[in-house]
């Protein structure tokens, strides 16, 4: 054996480079995906600040960064206190939503003819303002929490029906034949081909959901209510507490933002085959 053949690497340390290269890529993509929106936040809070003061914009107007930071700072107890029942009002809608469309959606995917009754309904449901029907469930239930979690329910759960219905049409009439010639029954097939295969479908529309889920508490908190970020917001309006109003919207933009990472995670433990090809630290260059 010729001296070139000694020094080459074997397939064994190829491989391990390999997956040495990956895990660097993506230890470098994921630093990147926090880093990069925080520095470009903190450029565009540096402008805002900047502008606050040179053209000395009225606080009632726009208040300067450093003045909801300082809110944010004094009440935060104010904000947790009502951040804490807006998180009660999109979780139960959200879950709702969940337990309501997905069952729906399978229903749609499995009879052609509750799908031609129901469809133009549900179409029909998201065609009507909710700020129109928000007033009517304060009346029938109240200002307590069962309207606002009505109405994130009632936003949230089409994009769930949709995408659930949809990802379990969208596979290949091939891998059903497939799975049929194995001797797999319907049962089988449904939860070992088709279902996986309509899982990025839904933690699509489940993605979505969450995020009208925060809108519809928040709407719900406009109409009625003694509690809540979006009660909070209409008060500070009220007053002309810009600041504060900011500070609320602020508490929202988190608990949505966390709300779609959590939804993200659950993707990524789910289906990790499918996430793990979009993970940019997977695709790179070596």
């Amino acid at each position: 054996m010729s001296d070139a053949h000694r020094d080459a690497p074997t397939i064994e340390e190829v491989e391990a480079r390999v997956r040495e290269t990956l895990a660097r890529h993506g230890a470098r993509a994921r630093v990147a995906a926090v880093l990069y929106p925080l520095l470009v936040a903190g450029a565009l809070a540096a402008l805002w600040e900047a502008a606050s003061r040179l053209f000395a914009i009225p606080t009632f107007l726009v208040p300067a960064p450093s003045q909801v930071a300082a809110v944010l700072v004094d009440k935060w107890a104010l904000l947790v206190t009502h951040g804490w029942m807006s998180v009660k009002e999109i979780v139960l809608g959200y879950l709702l939503s969940i337990a309501v469309g997905v069952p729906l959606a399978l229903a749609i995917f499995l009879w052609p003819a509750f799908a031609r009754s129901v469809y133009p309904l549900l179409v029909s449901s998201q065609a009507m303002p909710k700020t129109a029907v928000a007033p009517l469930f304060v009346v029938w239930f109240g200002f307590g929490l069962l309207p606002k979690v009505l109405i994130a329910f009632l936003i949230a759960f089409f994009p769930i029906v949709i995408n659930t219905a949809i990802g379990l049409g969208s596979i290949e009439p091939e891998k059903i034949h497939l799975a049929r010639s194995m001797g797999l029954g319907p049962g089988a097939t449904f939860f070992k081909i088709r279902l996986p295969n309509a899982l990025p479908a839904v933690f699509g529309g489940l993605k979505i959901a969450i995020t009208l889920a925060v809108v519809g508490a928040v709407v719900g908190e406009f109409v009625g209510a003694d509690a809540g970020l979006g009660y909070l917001l209409t008060v500070a309006n009220g007053s002309m507490d810009t600041p504060l109003l900011f500070a609320g919207l602020v508490g929202l933009t988190v608990i949505g933002v966390g709300f779609f990472l959590l939804v993200e995670l659950a993707e990524r433990l789910a289906i990790p085959w499918y996430t793990a090809p979009r993970d940019p630290g997977a695709t790179g260059s070596m």
